[in-house]
C-alpha cells in the first residue's frame, strides 16, 4: 500500500492473470476497485465500505465483495486488513444483484415507540409518524432493530412473510386484533449476514414483526407494502458491540434499505405516571437533554458509556433494552449527516418519546 494525498492503492494477486486493484481513502472507503483475470474486466466506483461488482463469466453472475479496513496502530492505510474477498455466484443471493443497483442514501431513523397504544390512538406522536411517513422516501426495504428482540447472539428476520406478533398484556382486544402484513425481505436479510465480517449473524425463521416494529409502521406506512425485516439484539454484549456491528453493515442504506431503531431514550416502566396532567420526572429530563446533546455534538463514545452518569442512567433505564437500539443508530450513521429531532416529548412522565432522522 502507498499513502498518496491521503489514500491507499492496493493490489492483491497471485499472477498478472489475475489480480485486484482498488483505491481507498483513510477510512477503508473505496473509491475505485477492478478486477481483472479469468472473470474478465470489472470496475467499480461506488464510495462505500465494502465494495460489491459483478464479474460475468459466459452467461454465469459472480460478484466480488471486498472490505479494506485501516491499520488502527498507525492511523493510516499503510499496512491495512485485508478483511473479505470472496467471489460467490449470485444464484445463491437471488435478485439480490437487484438490490445492489444504485440508489440514493435511504434516511436513517431513531424512534421513541412507548406504548403499543400508539398504533391505533389519535395522538401528538401518531400523528408525527403518519407526517413523516409522507414525506420519506420509498426505500426497498426496512430494517428494523426493535428493543422487543432480544436474543442470546445476533439474528436477522429472514421469512417471506413474518407474523404480526403480539407482545404485551393487559391492553384493549382492539390492540390484539391488529395485523402488519408487510411481506419479509429475505434477500436483504442474507445481504446482511454476508456484510458482517466480524460478527456471525443467525439467519432466523421463527421470530415476525414485534410491536416495536409494527406499532410505528402502521402509522408511518400504513398499506404495509414495503419489505420489512428485524435485526434481533443480544442483550450480553457490551454497548461497543452493536455501534460496531451497525458501523459493519451500515452500507445497506446505499442499496435502498431504511434502518429504523424503535426504543426509548428514557424509559423506566416502574416509574410511570399515570394522570393526564403528568409531568417528566427531573432525572429523566436531565437523562434526556445529556444524551441529546452528545448526539447533537457528535460525541458517540459519550453515548455508548452512558452509564458512568451513574444514579440518573439507572432510572432512566433500571434495564438498557430500550436504549440499546440508539447505538445501532449511531454506527449506521454517517460523518456528514446531522440529526432533526421529533417527537421531543414525555408520556407517561417516566418515557422520552425524542425521536431524530438522519440525512444528509
Amino acid at each position: 500500500t502507498y499513502d498518496r494525498c491521503g489514500c491507499c492503492l492496493f493490489r492483491i494477486g497471485k499472477n498478472n492473470n489475475e489480480s485486484i486493484t482498488g483505491l481507498c481513502n483513510w477510512d477503508g472507503i473505496i473509491f475505485f476497485i477492478e478486477y481483472c483475470g479469468s472473470f474478465g474486466l470489472s470496475i467499480a466506483g461506488r464510495k462505500s465500505n465494502t465494495a460489491w461488482f459483478c464479474s460475468i463469466n459466459n452467461t454465469n453472475a459472480h460478484y466480488i465483495r471486498f472490505l479494506c479496513n485501516i491499520h488502527h496502530s498507525t492511523g493510516s492505510c499503510r499496512g491495512g486488513e485485508i478483511i473479505l474477498f470472496e467471489l460467490l455466484n449470485l444464484n445463491d443471493i437471488k435478485n439480490i444483484s437487484d438490490a445492489f443497483g444504485a440508489s440514493e442514501r435511504m434516511p436513517l431513523l431513531f424512534v421513541g415507540h412507548g406504548s403499543p397504544m400508539n398504533a391505533i390512538v389519535d395522538n401528538r406522536f401518531s400523528r408525527s409518524w403518519k407526517e413523516l411517513g409522507s414525506t420519506l422516501p420509498t426505500p426497498q426495504a426496512i430494517l428494523s432493530i426493535s428493543a422487543h428482540w432480544l436474543t442470546r447472539g445476533t439474528r436477522v428476520l429472514a421469512m417471506q412473510q413474518p407474523k404480526t406478533i403480539h407482545d404485551f398484556g393487559g391492553f384493549p382486544e382492539e390492540l390484539f386484533a391488529q395485523q402488519y402484513p408487510a411481506p419479509g425481505a429475505p434477500e436483504f436479510a442474507k445481504a446482511t449476514q454476508r456484510l458482517s465480517t466480524k460478527q456471525h449473524i443467525v439467519l432466523d425463521d421463527e421470530w415476525g414483526f414485534d410491536h416495536g416494529t409494527w406499532s410505528i409502521l402502521m402509522q408511518m406506512f400504513p398499506k404495509a407494502h414495503i419489505p420489512v425485516y428485524q435485526l434481533s439484539i443480544d442483550y450480553g454484549k457490551p454497548m461497543s458491540y452493536h455501534y460496531e456491528l451497525a458501523q459493519e453493515i451500515r452500507s445497506l442504506r446505499e442499496i435502498g434499505v431504511m434502518v429504523i431503531g424503535s426504543g426509548n431514550i428514557v424509559h423506566n416502566l416502574r416509574a410511570i405516571n399515570f394522570r393526564d396532567d403528568a409531568k417528566p420526572y427531573d432525572w429523566a429530563i436531565e437523562f434526556d437533554s445529556k444524551i441529546r446533546e452528545w448526539i447533537e455534538n457528535g460525541d458517540h463514545a459519550s453515548v455508548i458509556e452512558f452509564q458512568k452518569l451513574g444514579a440518573v442512567a439507572q432510572l432512566a433505564h433500571p434495564s438498557y433494552d430500550h436504549f440499546l437500539p440508539l447505538m445501532y443508530v449511531l454506527g449506521f450513521q454517517h460523518a456528514q449527516e446531522t440529526p432533526s429531532f421529533f417527537n421531543d416529548d414525555f408520556d407517561m412522565s417516566s418515557v422520552s418519546m425524542r425521536s431524530m432522522i438522519y440525512h444528509i
